[in-house]
Order: C-alpha cells, then structure tokens, then sequence
C-alpha cells in the first residue's frame, strides 16, 4: 500500500499548489459560472464563481499517476479516458462561457461525443485484451457477456460519466464522493495486487479530496464539466480495470441514486402528461426545494456515500 498511499498524498499536494495558482487566475480570465435559469433561487448568488478547477484536479491526478503508477496499458487507457472525457466536458464549459449562459452542448452533441470516446475505449480494451469478457457480481461470480461486453462497456462508461456529472450540483458535493469511490477501488486493487490501478485510483482519490478544500461550501471554484466528465471517466475505467465493474453500482450508490432521479422524473412527466415525482431532479435539487440547507444535503450524501463505500469494500473481493 506504500505507492498508493504515496500517490493519494502527492496528488493531494499538487492539488492544493496548482488551487492556489489557477483559481484567480481562471477568475482574471472571466471563466466564471453561468447558473441554469430553472435551478433554485439560492444558487444565484453563486453566479461569477470561478469554474473549470477540474483542470488542475485532472492534472494534478494524471501527473501523479504517470510518476509513480507502472506503465502498464492499464494506466495508460484510465488516464486516456480521464483526458478525453474531460476534453468533451472542456468544450461544454468552453461554449457555455461563450455564450454567456450555461448551456454548451446540446445534450445530443455531449452524448454523442461522449459516445466516440466510450467506443474507442471498448475498441482498445479488446485490442489490448486489458479485461475479458466477463463480469464480476459481488458474491455471485462472473457472468460472461462473450461479445456483448464491448457494448457493455460502452453504456457503463457513458452511464457513469454522466452520473457523476449530474451529482455535481453543489459545493462539494461530487469531488466528495469520487474521491470515497475511487478510494475503495484503490484499496481493493492494492489488495489484488494491481498496484498500478491502485495508484491511479489512490491519485484521483487524493486530488478530488483536496479539491474539497476549495469547493466547500461556499465554494470559491467549481471543477465544472471538464472535472465531473473527466472523473466521472476515470471512476468508470477504474471500476473496468479492476474488473469490479458491478461493485461500483454499491460503492457509487449516491451517484447511481442522482442518475435514476433524473430518469424517474422524466419518465413519469411523459407518462403523466407533466406531473412530477419530485419537485425538481437530480435529487439533490429535491433536497434543497424541500428546505434542507447545501450543507445539509452534502453532508447527508457524504454519509450516504461514506456507507456505500465500507459495504463495498466488505464486498469487493
């Protein structure tokens, strides 16, 4: 567990210099958050936050990373997923600040591109033969796909790139909870034996915690679409290298939980004519509608999360 740990607490470092560094400088550049017209009232006041602190978050991580990891093709596809996942989330926050409002991509265009970067992942998994075509269930074995697994990996890695996206919608909120998921995963390939998807995942886990320091409430940065996509990639190839695909449906219940908000509710306002199960998806805007403080709600989901992430590990292999 040396290098992991080593890599958590470098990438933790790094992360707090670069914060230090590229926060006013992202402020003096006019990169500044737009709010969404519909979201709750309260988050007006945080229009002018300096955003796209994903950067240094990504950098921070990768650079540790490609330092102390093995250069294993597994380290390799992990950081290539966080870069260009991130890339797709870059020109979402690029646009938004064009345009002066937040909106980059449409959402066909973001799925879209995030759909070619996902392909290109399944192409290389198979080329590289970096995982088989299985996959493992906690306590229940592995379950072949044989050539559905491509597909498979396609869906998961979209799926939970935007999960994390979607859960990125308070101060802390999102880089709190990567960082407990990719913590586990780091502590079960240590475990395994992979020490080189461990200090990927103990890099991303140590670079997301830090970023707490400058996203708490209230935060002054936010990692925009560049860190949650970025994260959200790299938590998903994570999850594939490890071959613990399934075990991040637990170990990511908050995120799985945000996802499955925002399709309830669009489900039943088409199937109802426009009612709502909730008064506003994702979850946490629910939350903030019913009269839970952000603190709240994040320190609520952190706990949340804090409990998934010891029941995956009681149930990771």
């Amino acid at each position: 567990m040396d290098r992991p740990l080593l890599a958590a607490a470098a990438a933790a470092a790094l992360t707090l210099i670069l914060g230090r560094w590229a926060i006013p400088r992202l402020g003096a550049l006019q990169v500044r958050q737009r709010i969404r017209e519909d979201a709750p009232a309260r988050h007006r006041q945080k229009a002018g936050t300096p955003t796209m602190g994903g950067l240094f978050v990504l950098a921070a991580a990768g650079a540790v990373a490609l330092a102390l990891a093995p250069r294993t093709p597994q380290v390799v596809w992990i950081l290539g997923l966080m870069a260009a996942f991130g890339a797709v989330g870059a020109a979402d926050d690029v646009l938004a600040l064009r345009r002066g409002r937040n909106l980059g991509l449409r959402a066909r265009e973001r799925l879209a591109l995030q759909g070619l970067v996902a392909v290109a992942a399944a192409v290389a998994l198979s080329r590289w033969a970096l995982a088989g075509a299985a996959v493992q269930i906690p306590r229940v074995g592995a379950v072949a796909l044989g050539p559905l697994y491509a597909a498979f990996v396609v869906v998961y890695l979209m799926g939970v790139t935007n999960a994390v996206n979607l859960s990125d919608g308070l101060d802390g909120l999102a880089a709190g909870l990567v960082a407990m998921a990719a913590g586990v995963y780091a502590v079960l390939a240590a475990r395994a034996g992979r020490t080189d998807v461990a200090v990927v995942a103990a890099a991303v886990a140590g670079a997301s915690a830090a970023f707490v320091w400058f996203n708490a409430h209230p935060a002054t940065v936010f990692m925009g679409d560049v860190g949650s996509n970025g994260l959200g990639g790299a938590l998903g190839g994570i999850a594939i290298a490890a071959r613990e695909e399934i075990l991040l449906l637990v170990v990511g219940l908050v995120f799985v939980l945000e996802a499955a908000s925002v399709l309830a509710q669009v489900l039943y306002f088409k199937a109802t004519g426009g009612r709502r199960i909730l008064r506003m998806s994702p979850l946490h805007h629910h939350f903030e509608l019913v009269g839970w403080s952000e603190t709240q709600i994040v320190t609520r989901l952190w706990l949340v999360g804090l409990a998934a992430a010891l029941a995956g590990l009681a149930l990771g292999a």
